[in-house]
């Protein structure tokens, strides 16, 4: 599955497409495991009231310290791969029914660090 991000930093509520992917499958339960194949983005679970999105990139911004990255290919982008190795690059969660057992407020996200971009999703289900 490829998600089009729009923005340099944004998060992007990927859920309905893991549930399309999800009724398309045989299994009616086990465990789905959505992982992003790319370095500066990540996937995890989060609450999406309003506002919340922005909060976590306020946030995710002001932990960037103010040092001189090295990284050799272009130093402007060693934000976006820490913020994303510390997030993760994937998420594991069960479903039954062919429906995520997600919490009443948690949603699949995908946060988008150095876009905008086209970003490839794998997914599995065991």
């Amino acid at each position: 599955m490829v998600v089009k991000s729009g923005k340099h930093d944004q998060v992007i509520d990927i859920t309905d497409k893991i549930h399309v992917y999800l009724d398309g499958q045989e299994k009616e339960k086990g465990l789905c495991n959505i992982f992003v194949a790319h370095t500066t983005c990540s996937v995890t679970s989060a609450d999406l009231d309003p506002g919340t999105d922005l909060d976590t990139l306020d946030f995710l911004s002001g932990i960037i310290p103010d040092i001189k990255f090295r990284h050799p290919h272009n130093p402007e982008h060693a934000p976006a791969h820490i913020i994303s190795s510390i997030i993760g690059s994937s998420v594991s969660i069960p479903f039954e029914n062919k429906k995520l057992s997600l919490g009443t407020w948690q949603r699949v996200v995908l946060i988008e660090l150095d876009g905008p971009r086209d970003r490839e999703i794998k997914i599995t289900v065991t």
